[in-house]
């Protein structure tokens, strides 16, 4: 099978093909401008690829209700020219074939249960935490929905006694994405996240609101593994830092087999940068009913 995949991200189109067993045989990114500068490009890529459906993960927020007026658009997001977009109509009508969508996390999500660290789990989360932080969830072996898609990056947190930062999100400040997402990261200290390596504080307040909003995650959604994506956690002492603070958080009160070994529990991605583009090439073979 020939199968489409594309990441739809702020910054870049990630367009790819693959084949039914998650095997990405090539693989382009295309800058992400305005639709009628970067559609044009993006199907002169597939146009001669012979793609026997295509498989959509996108930034929200999204319409993934396929009752709904709009269902496959892009709807509000800060990126202005991509608001009421109607993306998977785009691909629709132009190649006339089965076109699977959802959240970027969510796809990155599919593709690590699909092929990576959540394979043969039932119930996991997929966090990414860079330019924002975004939250995918699967359920009993099903991608989590219902009234939109999960918006867990804007939950609100307590702020860090020492941390009179006022947080970067236009709607809410201090929720957890802006607070923690990696702009939030350089707007606090005044550089870049990768160039403050060296800097443990910068990391130890990173690490208490990534633990303080995944030890909520883990007692509403009571996930088997979480895996941790995005620029942020490149820094990868970050994941020893979280794991003692997450004991913290939790005291004595949750003793299941996780909480005993963290370092299987909170995981890297497996895939290695390439699981949104596999979630993608999921998502289309859902859509042709394979």
């Amino acid at each position: 099978m020939v199968i489409g995949a594309l990441e739809v991200g702020g910054t870049k189109m990630v367009c790819a093909i693959g084949d039914e067993n998650g095997i990405i045989k090539e693989q382009i990114s295309i800058p992400t401008v305005s639709p009628e500068k970067t559609f044009p490009e993006i199907k002169e890529y597939f146009n001669d690829k012979n793609i026997e459906a295509l498989g959509i993960g996108c930034f929200g927020q999204i319409d993934l209700n396929r009752d709904s007026k709009t269902y496959g658009y892009i709807t509000e997001t800060p990126k202005i020219p991509w608001r009421n977009c109607d993306i998977v109509g785009e691909f629709k009508r132009s190649f006339n074939i089965p076109v699977g969508f959802d959240t970027d996390v969510n796809a990155s999500l599919l593709g690590e249960a699909t092929w990576g660290a959540a394979r043969g789990i039932k119930n996991a989360l997929y966090m990414t935490i860079g330019t924002g932080i975004g939250i995918g969830v699967l359920a009993e072996g099903s991608l989590v929905h219902g009234m939109l898609h999960p918006e867990a990056g804007h939950i609100l947190l307590r702020q860090h006694p020492d941390d009179n930062f006022k947080g970067i999100c236009p709607y809410h400040k201090n929720c957890f994405e802006g607070l923690a997402c990696g702009p939030a990261v350089e707007s606090r200290w005044g550089v870049k996240g990768a160039d403050l390596a060296g800097n443990d504080s910068v990391w130890e307040l990173e690490a208490y609101y990534i633990a303080q909003a995944l030890y909520d995650y883990i007692l509403v959604l009571s996930p088997e593994i979480i895996i941790l994506g995005g620029g942020i956690m490149k820094q990868e002492k970050l994941f020893g830092l979280i794991h003692r603070k997450l004991e913290i958080f939790n005291g004595s009160y949750l003793l299941t087999g996780e909480f005993k070994n963290l370092n299987g529990y909170i995981v890297p991605a497996a895939l290695k940068g390439d699981q949104g583009i596999m979630g993608a090439i999921k998502l289309a073979i859902n859509e042709m009913g394979i």
